[in-house]
């Protein structure tokens, strides 16, 4: 039986503050949204926030946060997406907030790129999964008891990693095909 991959009434939450790798936001935000799904942006910012292109070492565009985390109530969220980035995971793996949002999906699907999983770190939601991320933290997600490889798209259970901007695609179709089988699940 092949599960439809169409996510109406899904809700999927994006964690990020300014400073995210753009297109980890844009390119999963897109996807889901063309599958139906309805995505929020979640800041500690109010207002906007700015993406940027890590490897070109360029800002980029402003994005309106949707709800900010002093307001957000994650039982309204079917699943979390964690863009990379440089400073926006570091920052947010700071914010006490963040790691409670973040801590609240445990049982529910995460999908994270790149530096995203510093998030997953900072929560103790890595121990004994296989992940994989950014080259560079590969010894923080094995020093938090992950078990790293180095793949475009990396799922355990209900989390899927990936690496870098380039492995877009590959993390929207891994993270697509999980938020549908758990919207699948829900509705038996």
């Amino acid at each position: 039986m092949t599960v439809s991959t169409w996510l109406y009434g899904f809700k999927v939450a994006i964690l990020i503050t300014t400073g995210f790798q753009q297109s980890e936001m844009v390119g999963p935000k897109k996807a889901l949204e063309d599958a139906g799904a309805i995505v929020h942006i979640v800041s500690p910012e109010e207002g906007k926030v700015q993406g940027w292109d890590w490897i070109t070492l360029q800002p980029k565009d402003d994005f309106v946060v949707d709800v900010s985390l002093d307001q957000v109530n994650p039982n309204d969220y079917d699943a979390l997406v964690l863009p990379g980035g440089l400073s926006s995971p570091d920052d947010l793996r700071l914010d006490e907030r963040a790691i409670t949002f973040v801590k609240s999906f445990e049982n529910k699907p995460i999908a994270a790129i790149c530096h995203g999983q510093w998030l997953l770190i900072n929560a103790d939601l890595v121990k004994n999964r296989t992940v994989t991320s950014w080259p560079s933290i590969k010894i923080d997600l094995t020093n938090a008891g992950a078990k790293w490889i180095d793949q475009d798209a990396v799922r355990d259970g209900n989390l899927i990693t990936s690496r870098m901007p380039d492995d877009v695609p590959a993390f929207n179709k891994a993270m697509i095909q999980l938020f549908a089988e758990t919207l699948a699940q829900r509705k038996k």
